[in-house]
């Protein structure tokens, strides 16, 4: 594996020779987000009265994320934990050790029921499709980062939020909730770097795959 640092240089030259796709990008995001909310308005319902049945609280689960050229958005997802769940469980994050932070756990005691099989088959996500319909989100990108992770991002680190976070991207499907931030960083850098809309398709087509395996959920 190589450091993120190595394909530091040049990314935000590597952006705007590639204008005319990422505008491309926005059109596609924008179609594809309008026929997934359309298509899954029952799974969405369903799962809307599984969460309130499984547990108290709201179906929807809110969250300040760090998105594009550093600004803060809420994003959307279906809750999968107790209400109030980040209070019961402090974030512990080695400054000195930040390329092997791990935000998800396997054994995370806070997971309802329900939540659990919306992880195992992403489904928690699909609440997303809105954020890109915003304008917030892409549906393939970097993983967005909560802020307090991103306040403590090196230099390097930070070339992630040159473009939009995604729904799915390279680091997603390159391990989903379990690699370390500094993989996650080099996969999304690399995404950067190398991006295109065939790059795109090939991801989102991993994506289904993964899904499918059940590779990485948690």
């Amino acid at each position: 594996m190589q450091s993120s640092n190595s394909i530091y240089i040049n990314i935000k030259d590597d952006i705007e020779t590639k204008k005319m796709q990422f505008i491309l990008k926005r059109f596609i995001d924008i179609v594809l987000a309008s026929i997934g909310i359309i298509l899954l308005l029952p799974i969405y319902v369903a799962i809307i009265v599984a969460i309130k049945l499984d547990s108290k609280g709201p179906a929807i689960f809110k969250q300040i994320r760090v998105g594009k050229d550093g600004k803060n958005f809420t994003i959307y997802k279906f809750r999968t934990m107790v209400v109030n769940a980040e209070s019961k469980r402090k974030l512990e994050i080695n400054v000195d050790d930040i390329e092997n932070f791990v935000f998800q756990s396997k054994s995370d005691n806070r997971i309802t029921k329900v939540g659990a099989f919306l992880r195992e088959s992403s489904l928690d996500e699909i609440p997303q499709l809105f954020n890109v319909l915003i304008g917030n989100m892409s549906l393939v990108g970097p993983r967005p980062e909560i802020p307090e992770v991103v306040k403590l991002y090196p230099q390097n680190y930070r070339q992630r939020l040159l473009v939009l976070p995604g729904i799915t991207g390279l680091a997603q499907i390159s391990g989903r909730g379990e690699i370390e931030l500094g993989k996650t960083i080099y996969y999304d850098l690399t995404y950067i770097k190398n991006f295109s809309i065939w790059l795109d398709i090939k991801i989102i087509f991993k994506t289904f795959i993964n899904v499918v395996k059940k590779e990485g959920a948690f």
